[in-house]
């Protein structure tokens, strides 16, 4: 379909929860395909349909795209929730709508989600590592948070990106 815009804080789509989808619907299928375009042509490894303006829960994720992970590959989820954590941990994370920082954000090592193909098919991940932090992370856009909200403390764990 169509490599869109990546909606940049404070952008306030990026602030609003989104709304469930029906699978097999074909807006929703023209949304998967301008995700995965946008996701191919950007740096990142995830992204969630608020992210490019579509206020709906479907989140694409793969993680295989970053040097030495591997994953589940290319996952795209609709109406996605998470079902179990474990093992809480703080980490630096990043995000394509706030390009220009990086916060330590707590995330759990081992998480389960659960949601549906594009198809309509029940699907359940479990996923540890890097994986299970991007499915995290993925899934607060669909509820209209940012990492940014997830900052403890905005002096001690805000970082400016080093761009080259």
């Amino acid at each position: 379909m169509a490599v869109r815009p990546i909606l940049l804080y404070p952008n306030s789509i990026l602030k609003t929860p989104s709304a469930p989808v029906l699978p097999g619907n074909p807006d929703v299928t023209s949304t998967i395909q301008d995700m995965l375009d946008t996701l191919r042509a950007s740096p990142g490894v995830a992204l969630a349909a608020p992210q490019i303006g579509y206020l709906v829960q479907i989140i694409v994720v793969d993680v295989s795209r970053k040097k030495g992970e591997s994953g589940h590959g290319l996952v795209v989820l609709l109406n996605p929730r998470i079902r179990h954590q474990e093992r809480e941990r703080m980490i630096r994370e990043g995000c394509l709508s706030v390009p220009d920082f990086t916060g330590n954000v707590l995330r759990y090592e081992q998480t389960v989600v659960e949601g549906f193909s594009p198809d309509g098919a029940p699907v359940t991940i479990t996923a540890s590592g890097f994986e299970a932090l991007a499915l995290q992370h993925e899934l607060d856009h669909l509820s209209g948070l940012l990492f940014l909200d997830r900052i403890q403390s905005m002096d001690m764990d805000l970082f400016r990106r080093k761009h080259l």
